[in-house]
C-alpha cells in the first residue's frame, strides 16, 4: 500500500526529450549561461530560446553558432515569449519578474525554475551523471547544489568507464530482444544476467 502522508524528498525524477519540447530561458548572465550550459551538454538538440535585455556573456553567442536548435534573441522578455513554449527557466536578477513570469506559466498550464528560489519552482535542474547511454540525475530536494555536485563527481570516479557501460547496455538490449516468453520471464532472466554483473564488478574492486 502507498503510503500517501509526505515524507522526505517528494519529487519525482523524469527525463525529458528536449529536442521535441521547447524550453524559454529568461536572462543572459552567469546563471542563464549555466542553465542554458547544462541543458545543451545533457541534450545538445535541445530546442531553446533565451530571451534578454542584455547578453552579458559572450559566451551564450558562441554556443548559438554552436547550436542550430539554440536561439537568441536581445529584448526585454514580453508576456508573448511564453507562447508556444512548453517550460520556462528564469535566471535573471529580477525577482519582480520572476514571479510575474511564474503566474503567467501557472496560468498557461506551463512548468517554470526559477533559479536559486525554490519556492517559486515547479521543477529542479538536477546534477548529471552521464555514462554513455546511461543517466543518473542527482536531487537534493533543493537544499544543496553543492552536495548534488559532490555526488555528481563521486559517481563519475565510481562507475565504470562510458565505453565499458555502454558495451553492457547494447549487450543487454540484444539479450533483451532476443528473449522469448512473457514480460515477467523477461524481467527475471534480466535480473540475473545484471545481478551476476554487479557482483563480478564488486569482486574486482
Amino acid at each position: 500500500m502507498i503510503n500517501s502522508e509526505p515524507k522526505g524528498n517528494e519529487l519525482y525524477p523524469i527525463f525529458l526529450k528536449l529536442h521535441q519540447l521547447h524550453t524559454l530561458i529568461v536572462g543572459g548572465g552567469n546563471v542563464g549561461l549555466e542553465k542554458l550550459e547544462s541543458l545543451l551538454k545533457s541534450s545538445p538538440r535541445a530546442k531553446i530560446t533565451m530571451v534578454a535585455s542584455e547578453v552579458r556573456r559572450s559566451e551564450i553567442w558562441d554556443l548559438e553558432k554552436q547550436f542550430g536548435s539554440f536561439t537568441v534573441i536581445a529584448k526585454p522578455f514580453e508576456n508573448v515569449d511564453l507562447v508556444g513554449k512548453d517550460l520556462v527557466i528564469c535566471a535573471s536578477d529580477d525577482r519582480n519578474l520572476h514571479e510575474h513570469i511564474r503566474k503567467l506559466a501557472r496560468d498557461m498550464n506551463m512548468v517554470i525554475n526559477v533559479a536559486d528560489t525554490p519556492d517559486l519552482c515547479d521543477f529542479y535542474l538536477g546534477s548529471i551523471v552521464k555514462k554513455g547511454d546511461m543517466k543518473i540525475a542527482i536531487s537534493t530536494n533543493g537544499k544543496s547544489p553543492t552536495l548534488a555536485k559532490r555526488m555528481r563527481e563521486y559517481l563519475t570516479e565510481a562507475l565504470p568507464e562510458a565505453d565499458d557501460v555502454q558495451q553492457l547496455l547494447d549487450s543487454l538490449k540484444d539479450v533483451r530482444d532476443q528473449l522469448g516468453g512473457d514480460f515477467e520471464y523477461k524481467v527475471k532472466k534480466l535480473n540475473e544476467i545484471t545481478s551476476s554483473w554487479l557482483e563480478d564488478a564488486a569482486g574486482k574492486e
